[in-house]
This record gives structure tokens, sequence and C-alpha cells, in this order.
């Protein structure tokens, strides 16, 4: 899909973390009262607990915030974290962008992905479009790993 919009992501910091927890309640509303798990202050506060602005990125689009994504080392692995994009701005391209990106740096690191997203999420769609395999699920959560792309090696110059 062609991205429709100007976006670009900024460091977080910690002046974010309320924009991206009324977000975060946003987006995860219908999955979590479908799920029958939603609690307004809950889902707030559990990403207040969880945020680290040193690991985020704010997404903007069109200079506003619209969204956010990050990576937490774990391991041998890398967690895909709080990726939340504005329902206005969703379905142009912009999720699909800023997702290859992370997974374009994970890749030159040589390591998986991990995440977790709610059963029955419109997101686990995108997620599997981009190489995303379910490693384990309950009746809440499916939890998805994707291993680094193989690398390509570089064409030898030519003998003499």
């Amino acid at each position: 899909m062609a991205i429709t919009a100007d976006w670009r992501t900024r460091p977080a910091s910690d002046a974010d973390v309320e924009a991206v927890a009324e977000l975060r309640a946003v987006v995860l509303r219908d999955d979590l009262e479908r799920l029958g798990r939603y609690d307004a202050r809950r889902v707030r506060q559990r990403l207040r607990d969880g945020f680290d602005a040193a690991r985020t990125r704010v997404i903007e689009v069109e200079g506003a915030f619209a969204g956010c994504v990050a990576l937490r080392p774990a391991g041998d692995a890398r967690w895909l974290e709080h990726f939340y994009l504005a329902p206005h701005v969703q379905g142009g391209g912009i999720g699909s962008a800023v997702l290859r990106e992370v997974l374009e740096r994970c890749d030159r690191d040589g390591v998986p992905v991990r995440l977790n997203v709610l059963q029955g999420s419109a997101a686990r769609r995108l997620y599997e479009r981009h190489g995303f395999l379910v490693e384990t699920e309950d009746p809440v959560d499916v939890f998805m790993v994707r291993p680094p792309a193989p690398r390509v090696p570089s064409p030898r110059p030519p003998s003499r």
C-alpha cells in the first residue's frame, strides 16, 4: 500500500507518556472489550508502568503525534512493544513502513524479534505479512517471533 501522508519518527521523551497511554487505550479498547479484559484505568497504567522513553520512538504524521513503537533488548532477541498507530492514520502504509525500519535494524544486528498481540486483533495480519510466526498462544495473547532475515553476502570484487 502506498503511504498517503508525510511521516517521521523521533525519540520519545518522558513527556510523551500520557499521549501514548491514551492512544493505547483507544487502539486496544475494541479487542480488550471483545476478550472481556478492558479496564480504562488499567490499560493506561500498564503503559505508564512499562514506558521507557529511551527505547521508544514517537511516530508523527504531518507533524502531529500519531503513534509510537518501542524495541526492548531481551537476551539474544528484541521485543517489539507499544506499537500503536492512531486510527485516523491506519491503513495508509505508515505502520508497515515503521515496522520495516525496525525489522531492518534487527536484521542488521542478526537478532530475532518477538512480540505479543491480542487474540483476534487485526494487527496480527500485519505481523504475519512481515514474517512473524506464532510461537505460542493462550486465550488472550498470541506470542510471535520473526527470525532475522538472512544476510545477503556482498558481491566480491573481480579478481585480477
